[in-house]
């Protein structure tokens, strides 16, 4: 396997991506264990949230060209459709997602890292939709995400003349949370990650999904889903436990009923 995951203790499962003689170039076959991961990141309750890395110097360079080259229409059509697909699922997932940029994070790359929630980027990291000069559009979702992140003039112009920006960059146009020394990287998605499962579970879902759903309708509809899920959170035992340990004046204990 070309993708690994690896648990600790309080609930954060750490998917490495690990092609090194290829930069963690998607191909079929990482696609495939990645989809493999995240099914068992799907199904395992006790992981309360995910940190997506690439091994060496590279987060993930891109799709593979030499496999892309010989594709038609339809054969093109399909591997657009299973990468989106693949972003998607990690989009979609109900735990909170940080993409710990360590290198390269081109094409399908960056694409991969969008599809995370949070990304923090270590100083080395460069980020980038260089297709156009390849003759493609991108195609994992790209040209979606990437605007809904920067806004739709950074977007065109960051995926129509196929730059490539440094992580400083990638900060300040808001791509990336957070930039960190290199050797501080994984620590530091760590402590995020901590700082996030420490609160109820339940409630962090609801919040993550509320944001979701709500960006893509108009904000009279995000308000009654934010109002549903609000709603939703005073059925659950964590509710209780976090109001009565605040008045008390102790630390919450969640229990993610």
């Amino acid at each position: 396997m070309f993708t690994t995951i690896k648990f600790k203790e309080n609930g954060i499962a750490v998917m490495t991506i690990d092609r090194q003689e290829a930069l963690n170039a998607l191909n079929a076959e990482v696609i495939s264990d990645i989809e493999e991961i995240i099914g068992e990141v799907e199904n395992d309750p006790k992981i309360r949230a995910l940190i997506i890395t690439g091994a060496g110097r590279s987060f993930v360079a891109g799709a593979d060209i030499g496999a892309q080259s010989v594709l038609d229409v339809e054969g093109g059509r399909i591997w657009g459709q299973i990468g989106s697909r693949l972003m998607r699922r990690i989009e979609l997932l109900e735990i909170p997602t940080i993409a710990a940029v360590n290198g390269f994070a081109l094409g399908g790359g960056c694409e991969l890292a969008m599809s995370c929630d949070m990304i923090i980027a270590g100083e080395k990291a460069k980020f980038g939709q260089p297709e156009v000069g390849l003759g493609i559009t991108p195609g994992f979702s790209g040209t979606q995400r990437l605007a809904r992140r920067v806004g739709t003039a950074k977007a065109k112009e960051l995926i129509l003349t196929g730059d490539m920006i440094r992580a400083d960059e990638a900060e300040h146009i808001g791509l990336v949370n957070k930039v960190v020394p290199q050797d501080q990287l994984m620590e530091e998605a760590f402590k995020l990650a901590e700082r996030i499962i420490k609160n109820a579970p339940i409630a962090v879902k609801y919040s993550k999904a509320a944001i979701d759903r709500g960006i893509d309708e108009d904000i009279d509809s995000g308000i009654r889903t934010e109002n549903e899920l609000f709603a939703m959170c005073f059925a659950t035992e964590d509710q209780k436990e976090g109001m009565k340990a605040f008045l008390e004046k102790r630390p919450a204990h969640f229990v993610s009923r």
